[in-house]
Order: structure tokens, then sequence, then C-alpha cells
């Protein structure tokens, strides 16, 4: 069990932080998983994965906000990551800030995905001063859509992603989104 001084921020079971060097191995087996990385076009390397956490870091630097490294409190086991993003590719809705997670399997259906991203949003929009935060999906990816409904956001449009465009399994996305209140 890791200190609570350790994290930015908490949620009753999770610790989000910024990425440590020491996570780059543990996220890059998250990243090698096929069952994790179903919705994306491959798996990534350990190369991609350090290049991620790498600009993660950065974005928190600039931002005060990225996809947080996050551990188990319980355990004080890294689990993946779960928080917020500046998205800037090719869409008529960006630049926006996206919220996102990939969990390793051991942490999937325990509600973690949920739990971290109700945390997330309260972090954006309390701490960050966000007005408006995103998530996207490819339309097949039910389980992360069923997140985004979870935490109260709201269907906006569908999209072909252009970052995904010619992968006919995975190019046709979902936005959905949620003001501040």
């Amino acid at each position: 069990m890791h200190t609570a001084a350790r994290y930015l921020f908490t949620s009753e079971r999770l610790g989000f932080r910024n990425w440590e060097d020491a996570d780059i191995p543990a996220m890059a087996a998250i990243n090698a998983d096929p069952q994790v990385m179903e919705f994306f076009p491959a798996t990534q390397t350990v190369e991609q994965t350090e290049n991620f956490v790498r600009r993660m870091q950065a974005q928190f630097r600039a931002k005060g906000f990225c996809y947080f490294a996050v551990d188990e409190l319980a355990t004080g086991h890294f689990i993946g990551f779960i928080g917020l993003s500046e998205q800037t590719f090719a869409a008529d809705f960006n630049p926006c800030v996206d919220i996102g997670w990939r969990l390793a399997t051991v942490a999937w259906g325990k509600g973690y995905a949920t739990e971290g991203a109700q945390r997330c949003l309260v972090y954006g929009f309390e701490t960050t001063g966000l007005h408006t935060i995103n998530a996207m999906a490819p339309d097949v990816n039910l389980r992360s859509i069923e997140v985004m409904k979870k935490i109260g956001m709201q269907p906006v449009k569908q999209f072909k992603h252009p970052l995904l465009a010619g992968n006919e399994r995975l190019e046709n996305c979902v936005l959905y989104s949620i003001s501040r209140r």
C-alpha cells in the first residue's frame, strides 16, 4: 500500500498519479495484450508505450491533466490508465479534452473504469476548470460505451475516425460528451 501523498487524487479504490519511468514495462505489457487492444488497430511496442508515457508526462506539465497512471489502493499495484487527454486529430469537435481508460485484464469487471472515470470528471471540472469533456470509441466497443453512459455522458454523433480510416471494423466511432453542471 502506498501513501496517499503519492497521488494527485484518489477515488474509493484507486490512486491517480503522474507517470514514472518504472510504469513503462507494466504499461507495455498491457499494451501488448491482444484482449486489451481489441478495439485498436494493433498492440503496441515498448517504444510506443514509452513515447505515450513521455507525451502524458509533458501534457500533465503543460495542462495539469493526462491519462493518469492508476494504482489499486488496496495493493498499490499499477493497473493501467484512466484520465483526460487533449485530442487534436482532424475532426469538427477538435481540439477537445477526451476521457479515456485502458486497464489490465486482471482489473476488468470490478467497476474500476466507471469509478475512475467518474473521479476524473470531477477532477477535470473542479480542479482544471474544463467546461466540456468528450469520449470516443469505435461503435463496436460496447464495454467502453457502457462506461460513458454510466458516468452520465450523452451521445453526440457518429463519425469516421480519421486515424482509423480504412479499418472497416474500427473506423465507425461514437462521440459522447458531458458538460460541467
